[in-house]
């Protein structure tokens, strides 16, 4: 996740602009087989999901029908779940959780400690000692203990490392319970919680910027040395056409799977840049569909046993945070699918990639 605003992101998500709903009506390439994803990959599959959108029959159908794991894009945060006063609200989180299991679909669950959400009953106890860890080491165990036995995983630390790519970012987590000391404890509460899901550190832009990554995998190495029971490492994936140069991805996967643990591809899209001209929207859909190639084929060039899920961070293009206030992008075509849910060369490179 880049910089997000969940609650005023989603009414903004669900409709997309003039030049999006004309470029969806009109694509700019031939038809391409539906052919089920889940049902051709050699690894699971993964979207992520809003309540609101499941309620939509078409949009539940088409999910279903291509992804065989989802991840709450943000009602499984604290920020949707702890309320002002501690206590805990589980109606959305429990209702994409039922969807899942009534689909045969792997839930994943993101995430359990993220230095952009200091909610008003930690802040009330910013300072207090042991009373903050209790409260920390609580919150941590009713998450993910709710959902023992159906959380394939976890993002349990999410994006700790600064966007100039050499700090650590500082938190209410880290002033209470330390830098390193907070991400060690929310390992092994996850694991009392749920000793059977796999335990993920995730970020973004580790891709695009080899100092930020340098700086995460130095960061995993020093936390594994001192006992945090990390089960894999995710990468989020948000990769950009102005940005994203050849060679980036692939060197990227090779890095991050040099400890050995899974690796999760957990938030894919690919904008198709800050100002795309949608005049050359058949060149810039062949660039996105070869970055996804690229993605995908370093991933499944990795073992059986690291390649844990490949997830992209939406299911049509209408659906993408990118269209929000925060991404300011509201004609971004960054998914596998456009708004009518017709498969796309992005969707096309991941069939044929997923399934070697």
């Amino acid at each position: 996740m880049r910089r997000l605003t969940r609650r005023s992101a989603i009414a903004t998500a669900l409709a997309l602009s003039a030049c999006g709903r004309e470029a969806a009506s009109q694509p700019a390439y031939p038809p391409i087989t539906d052919t089920p994803l889940k049902s051709i990959a050699s690894t699971p599959v993964g979207a992520c999901v809003q309540h609101a959108f499941l309620q939509d029959p078409a949009y539940a159908e088409l999910f279903a029908r291509h992804y065989s794991q989802l991840t709450p894009e943000w009602e499984m945060k604290m920020e949707y779940i702890l309320q002002d006063d501690g206590s805990f609200r589980f109606d959305r989180p429990d209702a994409i959780a039922d969807f899942a299991r009534r689909h045969g679909i792997r839930l994943y669950g993101t995430t359990l400690v993220w230095y952009d959400q200091a909610m008003p009953a930690f802040l009330r106890l910013d300072g207090q000692g042991k009373a903050f860890a209790n409260a920390y080491r609580n919150y941590i165990l009713a998450v993910a203990g709710r959902y023992r036995g159906q959380a394939v995983g976890w993002d349990v630390v999410n994006e700790t490392v600064a966007d100039n790519g050499v700090d650590l970012r500082a938190s209410i987590w880290t002033r209470n319970l330390g830098v390193d000391a907070h991400m060690i404890l929310a390992f092994h509460h996850a694991r009392e919680a749920d000793p059977e899901a796999t335990l993920f550190i995730n970020d973004y832009h580790l891709e695009n910027n080899p100092t930020k990554r340098a700086t995460f995998l130095r960061t995993v190495e020093r936390l594994l040395k001192a006992g945090a029971p990390i089960g894999g490492i995710g990468t989020q994936s948000h990769l950009d056409l102005d940005v994203t140069r050849p060679g980036l991805c692939r060197a990227a996967i090779r890095e991050l799977a040099g400890f050995g643990l899974p690796i999760h591809v957990s938030e894919l899209d690919i904008s198709l840049g800050d100002k795309p001209d949608f005049a050359r929207l058949p060149e810039l859909l062949k660039r996105q569909a070869d970055l996804t190639r690229e993605l995908a084929g370093a991933y499944m060039d990795l073992p059986a046993r690291q390649r844990f899920a490949f997830t992209v961070w939406g299911l049509r293009d209408s659906d993408t945070w990118l269209h929000g206030p925060s991404g300011q992008r509201p004609s971004d075509q960054p998914l596998p699918f456009d708004a009518a849910g017709r498969p796309k060369p992005m969707f096309q490179a991941l069939a044929e990639t997923l399934s070697a």
